[in-house]
């Protein structure tokens, strides 16, 4: 293969990332996903998954994807529009409408093309997109592919955000879109004062609750049940491939005239192949599974206060919030990445977050707590976060 310049180029950027200790090198996990898995050869516990319900690789999850790769076969070698839509897609659409109290939803292969497909349809230049700046990657992407008019408001503040729909009050539509749970921060979004500014100013108010769906809520319904405000949302991106089984799929539910143009017209839905009929199913099974798992989402909290409550005592600052996504901040990118390594080596699996990730400056180590984790976990977890920070003078 010839040498080209671009190599050169990116071969330099790869160095420096490397010296910066920014540069992210992937594990290689040699078990199926849980609390306990194996890395390196070695039994490691798991505080890096989206795994919050711990229904990765249930029984039932498991058995549900099974027997539909026996009925409905391994893929349909097709768009959904052409010949790619079983009964089997239909089902799962209604359940997860019905689960959300919305008119209808449509499958998407990832809730990143739900979002990358989301807004361009609906929205032209002559309405508005709020995003809040720290909104996922995926809604950035899709917020670029429209040609409506883009106003980002700071981080949760309600009075940017005011100020940002008074300059956007003569766009025929404006769309508040947020993430429900910031997956970095673990906080929410402040979705009542949203949803009130929404109503002032005539908004439609939408959000992606990848991060929520499952476990927040006294049902599972996510963030916005969890506020209060479930009834007030028009229109949910989220994810199977998080707390609800976490292999891959997402979907967007909102009216049904929303869905019936989305599946006209979103790109990603038109031009890419069908969620796999064993997908389907397992997502169907989880969603069943989280809509009656009251007493995992109790453990759930209760581990999450209990890891919190170890981290303050010993001395970490961790970033504020009512989720299981606890941010350990260390500032220093390379300090953060050292530590995860150190964690590692006492059998603790977390791994460090850095610039562009998150901002420049905030790096830090971000737990997932999982309702599957045992107190034995969580303590072996707290005992490796102490030795390690007092042995690299983090802590006292």
């Amino acid at each position: 293969m010839p040498d080209h310049s671009l190599n050169t180029h990116l071969a330099e950027q790869l160095a420096d990332l490397k010296s910066k200790g920014l540069y992210k090198r992937e594990r290689r996990i040699e078990t199926p996903q849980n609390p306990g898995i194996a890395v390196n050869g070695r039994e490691v516990v798991n505080f890096c998954a989206n795994n919050y319900l711990g229904l990765s690789n249930h029984p039932a999850i498991v058995r549900a994807a099974r027997d539909a790769l026996d009925q409905w076969g391994f893929g349909l070698s097709s768009v959904r529009f052409i010949c790619g839509t079983q009964e089997i897609h239909k089902r799962a659409e209604r359940q997860i409408a019905e689960f959300f109290g919305l008119a209808d939803s449509i499958l998407y292969i990832s809730c990143f093309d739900a979002n990358g497909g989301l807004f361009e349809p609906l929205l032209g230049e002559h309405d508005a997109i709020l995003s809040d700046e720290l909104n996922h990657a995926s809604i950035i992407d899709g917020v670029r592919l429209c040609k409506a008019q883009r106003f980002r408001y700071k981080h949760s503040n309600m009075a940017d955000l005011r100020t940002k729909l008074i300059e956007a009050k003569s766009a025929r539509f404006r769309m508040i879109f947020t993430d429900s749970v910031f997956s970095m921060d673990g906080d929410l979004a402040k979705l009542s004062e949203i949803c009130d500014l929404a109503d002032e100013f005539d908004a439609i108010v939408a959000i992606d609750d990848c991060h929520g769906t499952g476990h927040l809520g006294a049902t599972g319904r996510g963030a916005a049940e969890e506020l209060g405000v479930l009834d007030r949302i028009d229109i949910i991106t989220s994810t199977l491939g998080k707390t609800l089984g976490g292999a891959s799929g997402g979907f967007t539910a909102a009216s049904a005239e929303v869905v019936d143009w989305l599946r006209n017209r979103s790109r990603p839905y038109l031009f890419s192949n069908s969620v796999p009929p064993s997908l389907v199913a397992a997502g169907m099974k989880a969603l069943e599974l989280a809509d009656t798992s009251v007493e995992l989402r109790t453990k759930l909290k209760a581990n999450t206060a209990k890891m919190r409550h170890g981290l303050e005592a010993a001395g970490f600052t961790v970033k504020p919030g009512p989720t299981p996504i606890l941010p350990v901040m260390f500032g220093d990118a390379s300090i953060a990445g050292k530590f995860a390594e150190a964690l590692l080596a006492k059998g603790i699996y977390a791994v460090a977050f850095s610039f562009p990730v998150v901002p420049q400056g905030q790096a830090r180590i971000r737990l997932q707590v999982s309702a599957a984790h045992t107190d034995e976990q969580i303590e072996a977890a707290l005992t490796a976060f102490r030795e390690v920070g007092q042995a690299m003078g983090v802590v006292n």
